[in-house]
């Protein structure tokens, strides 16, 4: 086997006592390993809005299809902040874990001699993540694998390949749960299961899984800026183009409805003549006694000079360029009805995925021209500008003032809090959507300014993935993850929707943090 990158490993104790879990009511069922966003049959179910005891957990596992026995270990493979939070988590829970930062083939083989319950690789990119887990499967082919991977080419893989591995994508997990804040505020998730839209409410305190479908008043909005983009250049390229384009057509039709209407020649041999007269070779006989058509056409010529050059300009650009705006089709800029996504890292992706599966035109704002996933974005159809999503004259230019929300999406929170403010500058009642989790600065501005609809992504795919480490090896897995201001919902066949407590903070006390987090982001989306 091949060696693994040097280790930092540290152990913990044996856990605690374990808090706290909530409690549900609700009939939702299904069986079966699946990924979350994959369909889901509950109809509704009930859960308090906060993370009391849960009676089933508090009476101890199930054999059957219970969670894993609390005096259970854990590995945890991974420096990152969800690496933390996890381990933190865990021992909260009452779980003794071995984290290990960057094990190499020896550690692992020590830590999986303790024959742990479950292991957890939240490394920071994926083919790290692929080769610890091939390495674990190969010391211990029974122990359970909980992988974050984003490319779903190598998740598929890993499922194939491995029994009894879970890969997950921190982005694929949140990506609902922004989408329905964008779309209806008052939906905590919205996502399309393969059959329809489905939306998680919460009405008298309850929640519920329900169809979902756009308002009549939504939908118009929606197809007009669709119809409103078509021939409205955003970028410079596209606009030549365009000018050109609509300028040799306009000398051509003017120059072919004077000979017709005033000559009376035949259809046929006036665009002949007018088709010489935009190629600039002149009229194709002379008009003695008519000598205005002839300056007119001089005219024409030297005029379609100019036009042609801007044509070759535009479409030499369109050529050469990174073409991530369409003139005509599915990848013109919206130009109302639409989500504005602020980032296209693995999370703005996978969100402005989602929001084209429910139907929402949508349009990503990147500031990096080398950023991996614009041509993901391009060959998905959709729309992107490079730009700075803080200035407040692309905002403008984007149409925030019609817009349905804003997500600010990137991976650095003081990039997303200066794009929240620039957006209530903008436009002050749009719905803004932050995506929060890598630090605490959303955390400590919110309480000062109303910045919008947060979410915390570090707490989400933490919930998520304990809920996996935890479950029953016999026994069926989480489904999805549902994320509230302060409580994540995990989806587990047979019981619904469960809410599920995390550590509050990324503090586990064994790997530093801060490290993980000037190199690598990739776990939780960069950009």
């Amino acid at each position: 086997m091949a060696t693994l990158p040097s280790a930092r490993q540290t152990r913990t104790a044996p856990g605690h006592v374990p808090p706290s879990t909530p409690s549900v009511a609700g009939d939702g069922t299904g069986s079966g390993e699946a990924t979350p966003g994959e369909g889901s049959g509950d109809a509704a179910v009930a859960v308090t809005p906060r993370c009391p005891v849960d009676e089933a957990e508090a009476a101890g596992p199930n054999p059957a299809t219970g969670p894993v026995s609390q005096d259970a270990g854990m590995v945890v493979i991974g420096a990152t902040t969800l690496a933390r939070r996890v381990c933190a988590s865990l021992e909260e829970s009452g779980h003794p874990v071995d984290h290990l930062a960057a094990p190499d083939d020896q550690d692992l083989r020590r830590a999986l001699a303790a024959r742990p319950a479950g292991v957890a690789v939240l490394v920071g990119d994926d083919l790290s993540a692929l080769r610890y887990a091939l390495a674990v499967r190969h010391v211990c082919d029974t122990v359970r694998i909980v992988v974050t991977v984003f490319d779903r080419t190598v998740a598929q893989q890993l499922r194939m390949l491995l029994v009894h591995c879970v890969p997950v994508s921190p982005a694929d997990l949140l990506a609902p749960t922004l989408a329905g804040l964008c779309v209806d505020p008052d939906a905590l998730a919205v996502w399309h299961d393969g059959h329809g839209a489905v939306a998680v409410r919460r009405p008298d305190g309850r929640l519920e899984e329900t169809a979902w479908r756009a308002s009549t008043g939504a939908r118009r909005r929606a197809l007009l800026g669709r119809l409103r983009g078509q021939l409205q250049p955003h970028d410079a390229d596209a606009r030549l183009l365009l000018i050109g384009l609509l300028g040799i057509v306009a000398v051509l039709v003017a120059d072919w409805v004077w000979l017709v209407g005033v000559f009376h020649e035949p259809v046929s041999t006036a665009f002949l003549e007018a088709a010489r007269v935009v190629a600039g070779v002149g009229p194709a006989a002379p008009h003695p006694g008519h000598p205005v058509y002839e300056v007119v056409s001089a005219v024409a010529m030297l005029v379609t000079v100019g036009f042609t050059a801007l044509l070759t300009a535009g479409i030499v650009d369109r050529l050469f360029g990174p073409r991530l705006v369409g003139v005509l089709g599915p990848r013109v800029l919206p130009r109302s009805g639409h989500v504005i996504v602020v980032g296209l890292g693995q999370v703005g992706l996978r969100l402005c995925q989602t929001l084209r599966q429910l139907g929402v035109p949508v349009v990503g704002v990147e500031r990096e021209p080398a950023a991996p996933n614009l041509r993901l974005a391009r060959s998905m159809g959709i729309p992107v500008v490079l730009a700075h999503g803080e200035d407040r004259a692309v905002l403008a230019r984007l149409g925030l003032a019609r817009a349905r929300a804003l997500a600010a999406v990137g991976s650095h929170e003081l990039d997303n809090i200066a794009v929240a403010v620039a957006a209530h500058g903008v436009a002050p009642d749009i719905r803004v959507v932050l995506r929060a989790g890598e630090d605490e600065a959303i955390a400590e501005t919110r309480s000062l300014l109303p910045l919008g609809l947060t979410r915390d992504i570090t707490r989400t795919s933490a919930a998520y993935v304990t809920a996996q480490l935890t479950a029953c090896p016999s026994g069926v897995s989480p489904r999805r993850v549902v994320a509230d201001t302060d409580c994540d919902y995990v989806d587990l066949p047979g019981r619904g929707l469960v809410g599920r407590p995390v550590a509050a903070g990324d503090d586990c006390g064994h790997v530093p943090g801060g490290g993980e987090r000037e190199g690598v982001r990739s776990v939780l989306g960069a950009g």
